[in-house]
């Protein structure tokens, strides 16, 4: 039984379906396999002169009844992605499905060169995950205009009373029979899930074979979302393993629906759990991207190969300004990337697109009300002469498209034409931010001058992870807390660290010398507990000491977290103390060798009900100053007070103003907390390192917001009687430092 969606309909001729030859460096693996050489059929070929420049991305984007529909994204390199229609569904899932949810849409280029297939889950994630019976098939002349028809394979098809779930079709066109085939994974009752496949009816508005297994696993372990790429006379079968040593394996044949070979061994590059398989061919390219869903990251990883065989990372490479789940990539044309954009494109995403490297991406600020734009800056750009270079997509136009002086008062204006729709006159303009500091996504920064190299470096938690799921560490340098470079990966939980795998957090570090060498100590949290790992330089390699420094609450705390350590060594005494705490601070004092604490030195010290987690301490005038977080990362309301010491194990007395930072409304700036102070060597000068929501998007986020922070640098005084004076946090951040 099959159910017909109205909505998009046209009646159309039955196609007598053609056989087009079709080299997968012009179309990709996205598009009809390749004809076989064996057995020709003998039809008129009706060839596209115009050759793919640009990829269309179809996916949804999460769990939740909005987010279970299909949406486009488009590229005109296949690695930095725009979502159309402000990445919102472009069909209604309602319309088209029996259940009101779709979910992993592959999208398949026809025979013909001209006809576009699409298949999908028919779910909604909320109702089970063995509770969708049915798939949806789509077909489209124009990628705008869809015809849909559900299949419902328990209906349609007798003896499938145990089955409880049909998931991630996709389509490949079978050149031999001069048909569509469809496969996709099915589980019945409590047998594993297996991959099956049927041919689609000439009309692609249901099956006319009945479901046959296409893969018979030697592990007979489970095999879901399925992917099909035909390169050097083989079928290259992708698929995701389920059960223990989850992953994306591959199996060969020289047919499409039979003999498939097991490579045995995974080809995802990450050790994070992954679904959702999706190959696709660069144009004008003998390379491939493999491309999958890191689904408890909130993120997708990028790999490219040319032999489906060995697989390199490139996700520095990759820019998407949307967070897909599982979905696919198919090469289009300059006149297909046009249609899709004057029906789904808009000019605040053209505005917001602007690529020139000294922009600072992930900040722009877009209002579509005021037809506003602004650009945040690096330091050094030249804004007398600066060129945004705005995206250059097909049917698009932004004019002027010279370098322009962004140091006048009043904006430079910019016109937006897209196909089809009414010109845009907007207001751009230009200015130096050096907030953010670090590019990219990182929190809970630690600050250090490092008297080895001369050198200030930051030590963040890697952001951006759902769930603060990160895993590794980073450090960045600096010479002059401005210009910041990464230095890559110190620490890895996965690789380097033996008592813990998750939940990368907040660390710290010092620099000690001894002897006439010097050593470094990095504290951090992993797994809820805090251990240290050791270097030579500020850079590293690290090395874990191989277990916990602190693992349970203190003597007399009975909730709260072992996290958010902070080291500091009393110039006084020479004496060094950790700190640490959520819910409690908590302090200790280290041993000489740096990765022990004397047990009996233990003691809570919590300043206030205002503490939250997040401690750090400074000596400044013979007074020892703690700073610490309040509220929750995840509330705009996260912010930093303070209290001051004659010891650096308290008591701690509380000013009667001791806010040192918060949220500023007017400047978009929210979140901001878990800071660091450094003092510049010599001086009594002083600036606080602290993160905050992303700006302009972090407000819009909800708790995502508290996992997607930036880092910051502004100054920190001081008054006459030795107060912190309030920071208003800025965009602006500071000016590089002299020496």
């Amino acid at each position: 039984m099959n159910y017909n969606s109205k909505i998009f309909i046209k009646k159309r001729n039955t196609y007598k379906w053609v056989v087009l030859l079709l080299a997968l460096n012009t179309l990709g693996p996205a598009t009809a396999q390749q004809l076989s050489k064996k057995k020709s059929p003998k039809s008129e070929v009706k060839v596209s002169k115009e050759k793919p420049s640009a990829y269309l991305f179809t996916y949804f984007t999460g769990n939740s009844n909005d987010e279970e529909a299909i949406r486009f994204a488009i590229s005109n390199d296949g690695y930095n992605f725009r979502a159309l229609n402000n990445n919102q569904p472009v069909i209604d899932s309602k319309q088209i499905s029996s259940t009101g949810g779709i979910r992993d849409p592959h999208i398949l280029r026809g025979a013909d060169g001209k006809t576009f297939y699409m298949v999908a889950t028919d779910m909604v994630s909320a109702k089970g995950w063995d509770s969708n019976r049915a798939m949806v098939l789509l077909k489209s002349t124009d990628l705008v205009n869809w015809s849909s028809t559900v299949i419902n394979i328990q209906k349609k098809y007798p003896n499938n009373e145990n089955l409880k779930r049909v998931w991630a079709p996709q389509t490949i066109y079978d050149a031999q029979k001069g048909k569509y085939m469809i496969y996709w994974s099915m589980q019945h009752g409590n047998d594993i899930d297996k991959i099956y496949y049927a041919y689609a009816n000439a009309d692609f508005t249901d099956l006319e074979t009945e479901p046959k297994q296409l893969f018979f696993s030697p592990t007979n372990g489970a095999c879901i979302d399925g992917e099909i790429i035909f390169k050097d006379n083989k079928y290259h079968l992708f698929f995701k393993t389920e059960g223990a040593g989850a992953g994306i394996k591959v199996a060969v044949s020289d047919k499409l629906t039979e003999g498939y070979v097991l490579r045995d061994k995974y080809v995802q590059q990450t050790k994070y759990p992954v679904e959702g398989a999706g190959v696709f061919k660069l144009n004008n390219s003998n390379d491939y991207i493999l491309m999958y869903d890191l689904y408890t990251k909130g993120k997708y990883q990028f790999t490219k190969t040319s032999d489906l065989e060995n697989f390199s990372v490139i996700d520095n490479a990759i820019s998407m300004n949307f967070h897909p789940r599982h979905g696919t990539v198919m090469p289009i044309t300059a006149k297909e990337l046009a249609r899709l954009e004057s029906k789904w494109g808009n000019a605040k995403d053209i505005m917001s697109s602007a690529d020139a490297k000294e922009i600072k991406k992930t900040n722009i600020k877009a209002d579509d009300a005021t037809k506003q734009v602004h650009l945040p800056v690096k330091t050094g750009t030249n804004l007398s002469a600066f060129k945004p270079d705005f995206t250059k997509f097909a049917g698009v136009t932004v004019e002027p498209k010279t370098a322009q002086d962004f140091t006048k008062k009043s904006a430079v204006k910019y016109t937006v034409a897209i196909e089809g729709q009414p010109k845009e006159i907007w207001s751009v303009t230009a200015s130096v931010a050096n907030n953010p500091a670090l590019n990219g996504f990182y929190a809970d920064p630690d600050v250090m001058y490092s008297e080895k190299t001369s050198k200030y470096y930051i030590y963040p938690t890697s952001d951006g992870f759902d769930g603060w799921s990160g895993t590794y560490f980073k450090t960045f340098s600096s010479p002059d807390l401005v210009n910041w470079t990464d230095e890559g990966i110190i620490l890895d939980l996965e690789k380097d660290v033996t008592w813990a795998k998750n939940n990368a957090w907040a660390p710290c570090i010092t620099e000690k010398k001894v002897g006439n060498t010097y050593k470094y100590y990095f504290y951090f949290t992993a797994g809820q507990k805090i251990g240290v790992a050791v270097a030579d330089t500020p850079e590293g390699p690290f090395v874990d000491s191989g277990k916990p420094l602190v693992d349970k609450l203190p003597e007399g705390v009975s909730g709260g977290q072992q996290i958010d350590p902070d080291v500091f060594t009393d110039p006084q005494t020479g004496k060094s103390y950790l700190y640490w705490g959520n819910g409690y601070m908590a302090c200790a004092e280290l041993n000489e060798d740096m990765i022990s604490i004397k047990p009996e030195s233990i003691k809570v010290m919590t300043p206030d009900d205002t503490f939250r987690e997040g401690t750090t301490v400074l000596f400044r005038n013979g007074k020892y100053y703690f700073l610490w977080s309040e509220d929750d990362t995840r509330s705009e309301n996260y912010r930093v007070r303070y209290g001051i010491s004659d010891s650096p194990v308290g008591k701690i007395t509380i000013p009667k103003n001791n806010l040192v930072i918060a949220k500023d409304k007017e400047a978009g700036i929210y979140g901001t907390g878990h800071n660091s102070v450094i003092q510049i060597p010599g001086k009594d000068e002083w600036y606080i390192v602290y993160h905050r929501f992303n700006y302009p998007k972090g407000i819009t986020m909800g708790d995502a917001a508290g996992f997607n922070r930036e880092v910051c640098i502004d100054k920190l005084e001081f008054d006459k009687e030795g107060n912190i004076l309030l920071i208003k946090p800025t965009h602006e951040g500071i000016k590089p430092l002299r020496k």
